[in-house]
């Protein structure tokens, strides 16, 4: 095994899917919003906007997604080394085992960083916004500095989960910047927040004696195992209300969507419990599996929803 094959193991790049469909998702509310190619037939739409600059944009979101995740999750390997290879969980990771140097992920990382730039810089050659360009790098600072929270304070599960919150902000202003400000997507954007950040305190709850040990300040570890579960049990429903207030407030979204965002709240309470019942011996269920499908089923009926108005 390579070295750069496995950190791409490591990192698991099937979990963009968590922040990719947010993304998309925003990018379709803002170009529907600015430009109106949404009427008419569902083909007729879907033809229309591909045909047109926005595909050529998309192909530029879903690349930033790729490349800042990959330097959010090096920066968490490269920075966390010394406790993975402490925490019998994470002690088979690339670095810690030996199948891959630090060096080599720096490496990695640097590159990815560079085409994140690059691809930001491309929404301003090609459609006049250089926006995303004198944005990559405090955003690339906000990715890569999530490793470093958690050794200060509990409040880093709401941190990661603002680090995710990003994805569909930053992609209406890819698309169209005065779109950001509209009270729907940062509704949308603190579902994700708060979403992103229920489920991780429920992942931290392998972790618990490893991070008191290490002095990790997850919420489990810090508050309290039932304590952490009734904050992620809130947050989760919070998630649920500021989903509903996207729908309300959006008056493109329609059935589908509304939908979405009922089986969302039944897979979220099913997850806790799973968690209940099971503690963390269903983890790929619950962590991978449910939350995989909120994000999935969340972005296409929107995106359903937009190019059906």
């Amino acid at each position: 095994m390579t070295p750069i094959t496995a950190l791409l193991r490591d990192i698991k790049f099937s979990h963009t899917i968590f922040a990719m469909p947010f993304a998309i998702l925003g990018g379709f509310m803002a170009a529907t919003e600015s430009s109106g190619v949404v009427s008419g037939s569902f083909g007729g739409s879907f033809g229309r906007m591909f045909g047109g600059m926005f595909g050529g944009q998309l192909v530029g979101i879903v690349l930033c997604m790729v490349f800042g995740r990959t330097v959010a999750m090096l920066a968490n390997r490269i920075l966390d080394v010394k406790i993975d290879g402490k925490n019998p969980r994470t002690s088979g990771r690339a670095i810690p085992s030996g199948n891959a140097t630090r060096r080599a992920a720096i490496t990695f990382l640097i590159a990815s960083a560079f085409l994140f730039v690059a691809t930001t810089a491309g929404f301003g050659f090609l459609w006049n916004n250089w926006l995303p360009l004198m944005l990559s790098i405090p955003v690339l600072g906000w990715l890569a500095t999530y490793p470093l929270i958690k050794r200060f304070t509990w409040m880093c599960h709401l941190y990661l989960g603002a680090t995710l919150a990003l994805s569909p902000i930053a992609a209406a202003i890819a698309i169209q910047p005065s779109f950001a400000l509209t009270p729907q997507l940062w509704l949308l954007s603190a579902m994700v927040m708060c979403w992103v950040a229920g489920f991780d305190i429920i992942y931290a709850l392998q972790d618990v004696e490893s991070d008191r040990e290490h002095r990790i300040y997850s919420m489990p570890a810090s508050l309290g195992e039932g304590t952490a579960m009734w904050i992620s049990k809130v947050l989760h429903l919070l998630s649920v209300a500021a989903l509903y207030g996207v729908y309300a407030i959006d008056p493109r979204l329609d059935t589908v969507f509304i939908i979405g965002v009922i089986v969302v709240a039944v897979v979220l309470a099913f997850e806790h419990i799973t968690v209940k019942h099971w503690g963390t011996t269903k983890m790929a269920m619950t962590f991978f599996t449910l939350n995989g499908v909120v994000s999935c089923l969340l972005g296409v009926a929107g995106v359903v929803d937009l190019l059906a108005c």
